[in-house]
C-alpha cells in the first residue's frame, strides 16, 4: 500500500473541521483556540513525517512474521475481516492501555492528551515515537495468518474512525453506547479529572474496556489535557517534553533498580524517598485557568498564511513521498518540520523564534531558486520564490516593528 489511508482522507478531516467551526460560529460555543489548533495539526504533520521513517520498522517486522512465522493460512472470506476488525480493535486497546499505565510508553502516547481543548483538531494531534512502543501488539496477529496489507488497511480504518469522537458537538447516542466508542466516551479518555483518568481506551468498540474493567461513563463534562500541563505550542518539542521530565526524575534516583522502575511502572510513580506516587490532583474549576499566549491580529493571519503554504507542500509531499530517496525524505521533513516549529512558537514570542523565521523567510525561496536552476524547472518557480519572499519579509518585518513598539 503506497498511499496511507490516513493521507488520503486529509481533505475529509479539514472538511470536518470545516463544519465544527461553523457549528461553533452559531452555537456561540468556544470550541476552537487558534495557537492550540495550529499546535494540533503540526503533531499532526510532525507524526506523519516521523511515520515515513518510523512505519518502516513496524511494518516490516509485522510481514516478517507474516511471511516466516504464521501458524495458519486464513481464507479471505467475511468471517476473516470479521476477526480481523475485532483482534485489531483488541490489540489496540491493550496498545493504548498500556501506554497510559507504562512511564515510557506514556512518553510516546502523552502528545495526543497535551491539548486542553477538546475538538476535531484535537484527533490529528499525535505522537511522533508511539509506534516504537505499541507496534509489537499487534504482531500476534502477524502469527495467526493475518496479511500485512490487510491489517494495514483494519488498522487505518481503527484510526479514521476515532476522528470524528473529538467533538462536543455530539451528546450521547442512546444504544450506540453500549457497543461503540462514541464522542462521550472518548471526552472521558482524555479529561484530566481523577476520576476520568485511564479510563476508556478503545479504539472502534467500547466493549473491551467494559469486558477489562476500565470503563467510565460520562458524568459531568472534563477539565481536558494533562495533569502537568506542556504550556507551550512547539510541535516538536510536545514530543520531548515527558522524557525530559522523566530524565530530571530519574537524575534524582538513588539507584539504577529504582531508574529501570521508573521507566516501566505508571505515570507518577516515584521511589518512596522522592515522595511516592504522585496521584492527580483534584480539579478546581474556579481556579483552573487554560493555557493563553494573547497574539495579535496580524499575527494570526500571518501564521495562517505560512501554515497553509506548509499544508499544501506536506500534503503534495506526502502523496508523492515514494518518489524520494530517503536522505530527500529526511530532509523535507526537517524543512517542514522548521515551520511548524516556528508557527507555534511565533505566538511564544520568544526571542529565538525571529531569527529562525527570518532565516527561514531567505532560506526557503533561495532553495527553490537553486533546485530550479539545477533541475531545469520552469521559471515560473523562480517568480513564486521571490513572490513568496517579497509578501513573506515584508509581512514579518511590520509585524517585528509593531510588536517591539507595542513593547
Amino acid at each position: 500500500m503506497n498511499v496511507n489511508p490516513i493521507v488520503l482522507s486529509i481533505p475529509i478531516f479539514f472538511l470536518l473541521i470545516g463544519v465544527e467551526l461553523v457549528v461553533e460560529r452559531f452555537s456561540h460555543k468556544n470550541l476552537y483556540n487558534f495557537p492550540d489548533s495550529i499546535a494540533n495539526l503540526s503533531c499532526g504533520i510532525t507524526s506523519q513525517l516521523s511515520g515515513l521513517f518510523m512505519r518502516v520498522l513496524a511494518v516490516g517486522v509485522y510481514e516478517i512474521i507474516a511471511e516466516n512465522f504464521a501458524m495458519f493460512t486464513l481464507e479471505r472470506t467475511w468471517i476473516y475481516w470479521l476477526a480481523l476488525f475485532l483482534l485489531t480493535d483488541l490489540a489496540y486497546y491493550w496498545a493504548h492501555r498500556m501506554s497510559h499505565e507504562i512511564n515510557l510508553f506514556w512518553g510516546g502516547h502523552v502528545v495526543h492528551h497535551q491539548s486542553e481543548e477538546y475538538n476535531l483538531s484535537v484527533a490529528l494531534r499525535q505522537s511522533s515515537f508511539q509506534v516504537v512502543w505499541t507496534f509489537a501488539f499487534s504482531l500476534p496477529l502477524a502469527v495467526l495468518g493475518f496479511g500485512t496489507t490487510d491489517f494495514i488497511l483494519m488498522s487505518a480504518l481503527n484510526t479514521l474512525y476515532q476522528f470524528w469522537i473529538h467533538t462536543e458537538t455530539i451528546n450521547k447516542m442512546g444504544w450506540l453506547e453500549y457497543v461503540l466508542n462514541t464522542p462521550s466516551h472518548h471526552r472521558v479518555h482524555h479529561g484530566r479529572n481523577p476520576k476520568y483518568i485511564d479510563k476508556n481506551h478503545a479504539g472502534s468498540l467500547i466493549i473491551w474496556d467494559k469486558m477489562f474493567g476500565t470503563f467510565q461513563q460520562e458524568e459531568e463534562r472534563p477539565t481536558y489535557g494533562i495533569t502537568k500541563p506542556i504550556n507551550s505550542w512547539n510541535a516538536v518539542w510536545a514530543n520531548f517534553d515527558h522524557y525530559a521530565s522523566m530524565t530530571r526524575d530519574m537524575k534524582r534516583m538513588r539507584s539504577w533498580k529504582d531508574k529501570v522502575k521508573y521507566l516501566f511502572m505508571k505515570p507518577g510513580w516515584l521511589p518512596d524517598y522522592l515522595g511516592g506516587y504522585q496521584s492527580a490532583p483534584e480539579i478546581v474549576k474556579e481556579a483552573y485557568v487554560k493555557y493563553r499566549t494573547p497574539s495579535a491580529v496580524g499575527l494570526n493571519y500571518y501564521v495562517l498564511f505560512q501554515y497553509v503554504i506548509c499544508l499544501a507542500g506536506t500534503s503534495l509531499f506526502l502523496f508523492n513521498q515514494t518518489k524520494f530517496a530517503l536522505p530527500e525524505k529526511a530532509f523535507i521533513a526537517v524543512l517542514i518540520s522548521i515551520v511548524v516549529v516556528n508557527c507555534g512558537v511565533l505566538f511564544e514570542n520568544k526571542p529565538w523564534v525571529k531569527v529562525s523565521e527570518w532565516i527561514r523567510i531567505v532560506t526557503y525561496p533561495g532553495l527553490l531558486i537553486i533546485l530550479t536552476f539545477i533541475n531545469g524547472w520552469s521559471n515560473s518557480y523562480i517568480l513564486i520564490a521571490i513572490a513568496y519572499f517579497a509578501i513573506s519579509a515584508t509581512w514579518f518585518y511590520f509585524l517585528s516593528r509593531s510588536h517591539a513598539s507595542a513593547a
